[in-house]
């Protein structure tokens, strides 16, 4: 049949009008409802002897949000009923889908029966029945239902099918309830439900029971996880996920979230017994929180507990060895940042002794930016207080070592004032000059240290002046070439250090602060005397998409003041040769590189980074090499291997590994492997972890993971891509 024009279809939805009309002026009728007329398009619209309104071919109706789309449909005026012969397709809303042989409903579509029939959801589960009957405009009842988010073929059985005896679809409360349900995997049975509810997939949350996560590791065998989220409100929740495991493991996880009108609050933890270790009740909670003050500031909140150094191993939670617990507000404007937080630590490191550890830590720091003024340029004003407390007062080793041991319990308060300074000149011949510099004031005061009693104070800077001579040219193809030399002069007093280096032991050297006139990245520590800071680099831009920056930059000194450590590659009056490069290549693959070496060619760090990525795979690797260093408590030469990756076989099927392996202890740290299937109608991720490293509190453990999700329940699990049905 052509289809018809617009033309046509604007003059038949007019005669469509008035036939209704006409039909409706045979007896009195509500005036209110007269806003609330269906609109009828057919190829061809008539009324009977027996005043029944007759639409036939390419019909469509349009009533309140509805849409309903058939063959025939014949108004009885007497019972106010549609006759409708299919297909039939009625659409309720954005996210109900109705596909059915034939019908009969009221006018208004919201009740009725509809037979050979397929109710749709957010176009992702489909329940197939041999009637469907609507109620009230709420309810869709089912009978002898096949439900499955798989693509159905005729030639196999889905992957997973719901077979029920009746079916009953809330579309208020999005619910799903089932009677006598039999849940099948490839057409055979599996498991046998006398009743079921579930949400159907435009239901973001409600309470019930979540997908089951078996998991097995060496230490607790073999386990399963069964959630249960329980709203309590609109606006908070709670999920409890009893885990029971083979080896006498018995653990309770707990997840509480609360959203409020100006920010969030999650609570997570546990609380285990189990055999590794015997008689223990075990634990872990964790919270944060982030919320929106008054006047632009934030507020972030961060508290951790945990029983054992091991436990979060065992169960595969967030592993760190430091715990720390935050309270930070702060607020970011264009030229000004306000920031103050408050930090209790909490070591689980094999070794470490929190009383002579600085276990609580407070911070306020006030930045501001303004114009330099006469001086012309941008200046800043910093003001910052810091402060940190152990709660140690012994000055001998609390495990009875012998010898006694500095600054056990030193305690530490200090505020600080900086001025800053930097203005650009633009030379002839593109030459770029810049006259920077700062001065900082400290004063501290100082307990539980004789090296250090009472309340010294400081007063240090530095001056530079720096040169920059950009060379641009562009070459053959539209290639574009950029060298830069960079020279730097830098001035500071010697003065002497007469202050604990508390927040600047570890310094890095790279491309980032090479221009700079202090490369500490604390306060209690600054960089002294005079040098000058070199530095070459290239740029190569291809129109072919690929690009090349490069790198080489050293210090030279006056005198060597014996500031830094052999492994900052900044000791002794010339630094190490400091050499970086970085390609990005149009196919995916980026490339990073970065090394400090001596006059000897004896490497002092080295950082290598990979990362490809492509239609189906991708990949993440990295080398890094750090020489040993007593100061930096680094004893032997740490080099480490790593990489991630992951490669797509086909449209649901993906494979990943992962490792990191110690070069010089010459054994891995971890490996994992995974594989995951995803189509349109379920995920499946298997995953098998190894822990290879042991210490006395951590054993090495073996972790395998088995999660399911079927899509088409709660709006929780997106789709896959779809299947195809084979003949």
């Amino acid at each position: 049949m052509p289809v018809p024009s617009r033309k046509d279809r604007n003059l038949r939805r007019l005669l469509a009008g008035l036939a209704i009309g006409a039909l409706l002026a045979l007896a009195p009728v509500d005036t209110s409802r007269a806003q609330d007329m269906a609109a009828l398009v057919a190829n061809s619209v008539r009324i009977d002897a027996g005043g029944q309104l007759i639409a036939e071919g390419g019909v469509e109706v349009f009533y309140q949000g509805r849409t309903l789309s058939a063959a025939r449909i014949t108004y009885d005026r007497a019972g106010d009923r549609l006759t409708i012969t299919g297909p039939i397709v009625l659409v309720d809303g954005a996210d109900t889908i109705l596909v059915a042989d034939q019908a009969e409903l009221a006018a208004d579509l919201t009740e009725g029966v509809l037979t050979s029939a397929r109710l749709v959801l957010n176009r992702e589960l489909q329940l197939a029945a041999s009637q469907i009957q609507r109620i009230g405009g709420r309810y869709t009842q089912l009978d002898n239902t096949v439900a499955s988010s798989c693509k159905i073929c005729s030639t196999a059985a889905p992957l997973w099918e719901i077979r029920a005896r009746r079916v009953l679809h809330d579309q208020q409360e999005r619910q799903i309830y089932f009677d006598h349900a039999q849940f099948r995997v490839a057409g055979v049975p599996v498991v046998y439900f006398p009743r079921l509810r579930m949400p159907d997939p435009t239901l973001e949350r409600t309470s019930g029971v979540l997908a089951p996560t078996i998991r097995t590791t060496s230490g607790l065998g073999t386990g399963i996880k069964l959630p249960y989220f329980l709203t309590l409100g609109p606006h908070r929740d709670l999920t409890i996920t009893p885990y029971l495991s083979t080896k006498s493991g018995r653990t309770v996880e707990l997840r509480y979230r609360q959203a409020f009108a100006t920010g969030t609050l999650t609570l997570n933890g546990s609380v285990s017994r189990d055999q590794l270790i015997p008689g223990d009740t075990r634990y872990y909670l964790n919270g944060t929180g982030q919320f929106a003050l008054p006047r632009g500031f934030n507020l972030y909140a961060l508290g951790i507990l945990v029983s054992d150094p091991a436990y979060l191993v065992d169960y595969a939670l967030p592993e760190t060895d430091r715990l720390a617990s935050v309270i930070a507000i702060s607020r970011t404007q264009r030229n000004e940042h306000i920031a103050g937080r408050l930090i209790g630590y909490r070591s689980i490191r094999e070794g470490e002794v929190n009383s002579t550890l600085p276990t609580l830590i407070a911070d306020l720091t006030w930045h501001r930016r303004f114009s330099g003024g006469p001086l012309g340029g941008e200046a800043g004003m910093r003001f910052q207080t810091h402060g940190h407390y152990r709660s140690s007062t012994d000055p001998t080793d609390p495990d009875g070592a012998a010898g006694p041991l500095p600054a056990l319990g030193r305690d530490v308060t200090r505020a600080s004032l900086r001025l800053d300074w930097r203005r650009n000149w633009t030379l002839p011949m593109g030459m770029l000059a810049s006259t920077l510099g700062e001065v900082t004031a400290d004063t501290y005061r100082i307990g539980d240290d004789e090296s250090f009693a009472g309340r010294p104070t400081r007063l240090h800077g530095g001056v530079a002046v720096e040169l920059r001579w950009p060379w641009a040219k562009s070459g053959a193809g539209g290639v574009g070439h950029v060298i830069e030399p960079v020279v730097q002069f830098v001035w500071a007093p010697k003065g002497t250090e007469v202050l604990p280096n508390e927040d600047s032991v570890l310094v890095e050297f790279d491309e980032g602060n090479l221009f700079s006139i202090n490369r500490y990245p604390g306060s209690d520590a600054t960089e002294r005397g005079g040098r000058v800071n070199l530095g070459l680099s290239y740029t190569r831009v291809d129109p072919a998409g690929w690009t090349l920056s490069t790198a080489l930059g050293r210090v030279f000194r006056t005198e060597d003041l014996g500031q830094f450590t052999q492994a900052s590659g900044l000791n002794g009056r010339r630094s190490d040769w400091l050499a970086a490069a970085q390609l990005n290549l149009p196919m995916g693959l980026g490339l990073t590189q970065r090394v400090l070496i001596d006059d000897d060619m004896t490497l002092t760090k080295s950082e290598t980074r990979l990362a490809l990525a492509g239609d189906r795979y991708g990949l993440s690797g990295s080398y890094v090499f750090l020489s040993a260093d007593p100061v930096e408590e680094r004893p032997a030469d740490i080099a480490e291997l790593a990489f991630d990756g992951s490669y797509r076989i086909n449209d649901v099927w993906t494979a990943r590994a992962g490792a990191r392996y110690d070069i010089e202890a010459d054994r891995a740290n971890r490996a994992g492997l995974g594989v995951q299937f995803r189509n349109e109608c379920v995920s499946v991720d298997l995953s098998l972890s190894r822990r290879f490293t042991s210490s006395t509190n951590v054993r090495p453990t073996t972790d395998f993971g088995l999660s399911v999700d079927l899509v088409g329940f709660g709006a929780g699990t997106a789709a896959g891509p779809s299947r195809s049905c084979r003949r």
